[in-house]
């Protein structure tokens, strides 16, 4: 069976990534650049934007890897998602969806958690901004918007 952590405990361990990362000289914490690192290990010829070392981001892929992997354990126990998400029209909301928070992340020169955790940490006010702005649209999207579609 699997329990999640608590949050007195999930907390700190989550606020000590950003302490650890910038003692080991990493600046850069987040999920979207992996996108970018898998481009890179996959098409390396032609596109200037993907030339550059990516082995040392492995750190990072490792990371998304265990998010993944944590889903699916998750997932063997809990439904992850709705039932509303499994229709035809659910389907093609999340991958409507994913499309734009690709594009917002990449126009925003970070996700979620690279801007809210790293960027807020290192007093970086373009990342305040950023998560001020998150927030506004989880909030408007999930209150109305998505009752609207579904």
């Amino acid at each position: 069976m699997i329990h999640t952590l608590p949050w007195y405990i999930a907390g700190p361990l989550m606020g000590l990534v950003v302490p650890a990362l910038l003692l080991l000289g990493n600046k850069q914490f987040g999920i979207s650049a992996n996108l970018r690192h898998i481009c890179a290990a996959c098409f390396p010829a032609g596109i200037s934007f993907f030339q550059y070392d990516w082995k040392k981001e492995r750190w990072n892929l490792l990371f998304v890897a265990g998010i993944l992997l944590g889903a699916a354990l998750v997932s063997q126990h809990e439904p992850i998602l709705p039932a509303a998400f499994s229709t035809p029209r659910g389907i093609a909301l999340l991958g409507l969806g994913g499309f734009l928070v690709g594009f917002g992340t990449r126009y925003a020169g970070g996700c979620t958690s690279g801007h809210s955790i790293m960027g807020l940490s290192t007093l970086q006010w373009p990342s305040l901004v950023a998560t001020i702005m998150f927030m506004v649209g989880g909030v408007l999207m999930v209150n109305f918007l998505l009752p609207l579609m579904m």
